[in-house]
């Protein structure tokens, strides 16, 4: 069965975006990069909240158009060719090699996970994450932490029931992100 890993950019102070809405802080160097390629080696399927999806779609489409940074360079034309699944409820269409899924989240995800030849990427958010993580479904947490202190926003992890994990690899990329992979203890 496949994994579902979550992979997140968070502040020190467990935001991920600022009191405005702001995402303009996360920045990956050559080496958070590089571990993005190796976490994206190992994935045949990308995962979205709506609101997630609408910014992906916004930029990866056209990406080459609007930056020369060689993480987009590179990442845009996978982006483009991954199969993609949005759950919203109020989505109506979506391009991009992209699915729309609004029933129910436990059984879809499910049958996500067992049909599946590689792990599932879901990508940001803390919405989608966190009914995931209520149901028991994300496998993998790759908690990008980096140096900034936004002072309110989003938190990583709403309110909900607490959960063990198991730190399974720490590093530090670029000389300032701390990259946390944690595992689900069953």
């Amino acid at each position: 069965m496949s994994k579902i890993i979550y992979w997140v950019h968070t502040s020190l102070d467990g935001h991920i975006h600022g009191p405005n809405g702001e995402f303009d802080w996360a920045q990956m160097g050559p080496e958070l990069s590089a571990y993005g390629d190796e976490v994206q080696s190992r994935v045949g399927t990308f995962l979205y909240g709506r609101v997630v999806w609408e910014m992906m779609s916004g930029y990866w489409p056209h990406a080459e158009s609007m930056s020369d940074d060689p993480h987009d360079l590179k990442f845009a034309p996978i982006w483009r060719s991954t199969p993609k699944v949005v759950f919203s409820t109020t989505l109506r269409e979506a391009g991009w090699n992209t699915r729309i899924v609004s029933g129910d989240l436990g059984k879809e995800v499910a049958e996500l996970k067992r049909q599946a030849d590689d792990d599932l990427l879901l990508n940001g958010g803390s919405r989608l994450a966190s009914a995931l993580t209520a149901l028991g479904l994300i496998d993998e947490y790759h908690v990008m932490v980096h140096p900034v202190v936004l002072g309110g926003g989003r938190p990583l992890f709403p309110p909900q029931e607490r959960m063990d994990l198991r730190l399974a690899d720490s590093r530090v990329c670029d000389g300032r992100t701390a990259v946390l992979r944690y595992d689900r203890v069953s």
